[in-house]
C-alpha cells in the first residue's frame, strides 16, 4: 500500500511538471520545448522587449515603433519582440546568449541557411535576404508542419501561427558553433 501511494505521488509530480506543454512536445528538440514553456507564460509582445543586457522579458522602447496602438505602449510594457523571443529561447537552450543583442538582421547573420529540410527549432525569417543585403522584419521558431512560435505584434502574446500568415518568407536558418558571427 505504501509503495502504491509513493508511485501515485511520483506520477502526480511528473504529470504536474509536464502538463504545461502538449504531450507530443516531450520528444521535440530542447529549443521547441523551451518555446512551448514560454508560450504558456502568456508573455506579451513589446517592441524592443527582450533586448536588455541579458536575454528575457524587458521593457521595450518606442524608438522606431510603427505599431497600430497609439501612443506607443512599449516603454511601459515588459515583454518580448520577435527577435527578443528567439534570443531568449536560444540562450536558455544553449546556456549562453548565442544570438546576442540586436534585431532580426543581426541574428540572421549569426546563423547558417538551411538548404535541406528544416527541423523543429530552426529559425524562420521573413523579409529579403540576398548575398549583398539583409533586410528582415520578423523571426519565429519553426515547430514543424507549417507552424511557428513567435511574438507577432503589439497587443498580442507569444503564440503559435501558421507560417503562411506572412507572405515574404526569407528562409530557414540554423545556429551552429561554426556559424559566422557578425
Amino acid at each position: 500500500m505504501r509503495r502504491r501511494r509513493l508511485a501515485v505521488a511520483v506520477a502526480l509530480v511528473m504529470l504536474t511538471a509536464t502538463a504545461s506543454m502538449p504531450l507530443a512536445t516531450r520528444a521535440l528538440p530542447l529549443i521547441v520545448r523551451i518555446a512551448y514553456e514560454i508560450e504558456q507564460r502568456g508573455i506579451v509582445y513589446s517592441w524592443g522587449g527582450g533586448h536588455a543586457e541579458r536575454p528575457g522579458p524587458s521593457n521595450g522602447t518606442c524608438r522606431g515603433y510603427k505599431g497600430r496602438i497609439k501612443p506607443c505602449p512599449a516603454a511601459r510594457t515588459r515583454g518580448l519582440d520577435c527577435s527578443g523571443f528567439a534570443r531568449w529561447v536560444y540562450a536558455l537552450a544553449h546556456g549562453k546568449d548565442v544570438l546576442g543583442p540586436g534585431n532580426t538582421n543581426d541574428h540572421v547573420r549569426r546563423m547558417r541557411r538551411v538548404d535541406a529540410a528544416p527541423v523543429p527549432g530552426d529559425l524562420i525569417f521573413f523579409g529579403k535576404i540576398t548575398k549583398k543585403r539583409v533586410k528582415t522584419h520578423h523571426v519565429g521558431i519553426y515547430l514543424g508542419r507549417g507552424k511557428m512560435m513567435n511574438a507577432p505584434e503589439t497587443g498580442a502574446m507569444v503564440r503559435i501561427d501558421d507560417i503562411s500568415r506572412l507572405k515574404d518568407f526569407a528562409g530557414f536558418y540554423r545556429y551552429s558553433m561554426s556559424a559566422k558571427s557578425a
